[in-house]
């Protein structure tokens, strides 16, 4: 009977002892800092923009109207990021022009003849499109891939020969 109290009282001090907690333990505490940085990205895609057929004779002659055409370019930026998309001067650039006031010419193919023309930001053909921060069109993104227009007009009465007229523009997005 000795034996069974004394296994009694070694297994009740052991219950109290798991049960009850240790005089020696203790805790701490820290905040763990979590960051990310998201840089500011932006990518333009450029298209096409094919004015069709000039007519100098009659409906683009010195009595007739413009040629009007427009196309489109892809943009996205970072959500809510800023950019200033820009135009080039053109690979066929007429004497006189300048980033903020170019003056564009589509080359015949063969030969060395022009066709002159203008792009511009806006439907109403107002807002030449330029290549300085200035002329350029400013951009806000949506973080979503979005269609940007450009528009152009190729003034009425030039008098040049027939053939396929070319030119490239090199689109820039400054952010």
């Amino acid at each position: 009977m000795t034996t069974l109290k004394s296994a009694l009282a070694t297994a009740a001090v052991a219950a109290s002892l798991t049960l009850a907690p240790s005089a020696d333990a203790a805790t701490a505490t820290a905040n763990l800092t979590v960051t990310a940085t998201v840089n500011s990205a932006c990518s333009i895609n450029s298209g096409t923009l094919n004015f069709g057929n000039y007519d100098p004779v009659l409906i683009n002659g010195s009595a007739g109207i413009d040629l009007l055409g427009a196309g489109t370019m892809t943009v996205q930026c970072t959500l809510l990021g800023t950019a200033v998309v820009t135009l080039g001067q053109g690979a066929h650039a007429d004497s006189g022009s300048t980033d903020a006031v170019p003056l564009r010419r589509m080359l015949r193919t063969t030969s060395n003849d022009f066709l002159s023309y203008t792009l511009y930001q806006d439907l109403t053909r107002l807002v030449v499109w330029g290549n300085t921060a200035g002329t350029g069109l400013p951009y806000i993104g949506t973080g979503l891939s979005t269609p940007v227009t450009v528009f152009g007009t190729v003034p009425k009465g030039q008098n040049v020969p027939s053939g396929t007229y070319n030119d490239t523009v090199v689109a820039t997005i400054t952010f």
